[in-house]
């Protein structure tokens, strides 16, 4: 077995670089450190191996989306309810007492 020896040395100047990322970030992306279940990772883990192709942070950030935007029509749907229930004049509830009077 041969013996790698490390490089000399060399004299590089630093001065004009600039500090950050090699691989700038998709503007609206932020990197996290996050801790999931290893089930939940290795659920899209598998999706990514069955469709044989992207990526299994992809996967997660669309789960979340879709969460968020199912969670925000749930939501705009209750109000609209709300809003439509509370513009009807009281309907008289049927209640035992009213039941018994009316038997």
């Amino acid at each position: 077995m041969k013996k790698v020896v490390a490089e000399a040395y060399r004299d590089i100047d630093f001065s004009r670089a600039t500090r950050g990322p090699v691989i700038k970030v998709d503007p609206g992306k932020t990197k996290i450190s996050i801790r999931l279940d290893n089930a939940v990772l290795e659920h899209f883990k598998n999706e990514v191996e069955r469709a044989g192709t992207g990526n299994y942070q992809t996967l997660i950030n669309d789960a979340l989306q879709m969460f968020i935007h199912q969670r925000s029509v749930l939501d705009a749907v209750r109000q609209v309810v709300r809003e439509e229930l509370s513009t009807r004049p009281a309907a008289r509830q049927s209640t035992p007492r009213n039941r018994a009077a009316t038997a």
